[in-house]
């Protein structure tokens, strides 16, 4: 039996959730929730439908020493919910620099879910990052208004390839200064 690696990431509590590097016994619930269509259009690297090993492929990246993102699940245990619940990673863009990505399970859309594990790893601030961005899809206002709820600010409109809809979507890009 392989072992979960240990993963030089801090675990972060939330006030429902805790925020944790992922471990090998996440690979079914994100495979069950990113495997839903919607989940996967709202993402620019989420395949649809899943390839068989894509998800152990990125709990493997997300457990590298070497990675340049830092993934943490959304842990609902202690407040009674389950496992994973979303996923939210910071990726290394530059020094100083990192840019911001989530994705909630549907079942818990709508609760203020997204928007505390943004807030949450905005005040960890764990890579020490002056500048956080963001981008979403024009098509999903409901991640813009996490974004300017926790404080980011609107820069401009843009583009990114979205693996699952296999096609450019407008996006609208935010930025949030670190003090």
């Amino acid at each position: 039996m392989k072992h979960d690696t240990i993963v030089n990431q801090p675990v972060i509590n939330a006030d429902r959730i805790v925020l944790r590097p992922l471990r090998r016994s996440d690979q079914g619930l994100i495979e069950m929730y990113a495997g839903d269509k919607d989940v996967a259009a709202n993402t620019t690297s989420i395949p649809h439908p899943l390839p068989p090993g894509s998800i152990e492929a990125l709990i493997q990246r997300a457990q590298s020493e070497d990675r340049m993102e830092d993934i943490w699940a959304m842990d609902g245990t202690a407040d009674g919910g389950p496992e994973v619940m979303g996923v939210i990673g910071l990726t290394r863009v530059d020094h100083g620099k990192s840019e911001i990505g989530y994705w909630v399970a549907p079942a818990f859309w709508n609760t203020g879910l997204a928007s505390e594990a943004v807030r949450t790893l905005i005040a960890a601030n764990p890579l020490q990052s002056d500048t956080i961005f963001a981008s979403v899809f024009q098509d999903n206002p409901a991640s813009a208004r996490v974004l300017t709820n926790c404080g980011f600010q609107y820069l401009g409109d843009a583009e990114s390839f979205s693996v699952a809809r296999d096609a450019a979507v407008p996006t609208w890009t935010y930025s949030l200064k670190q003090s």
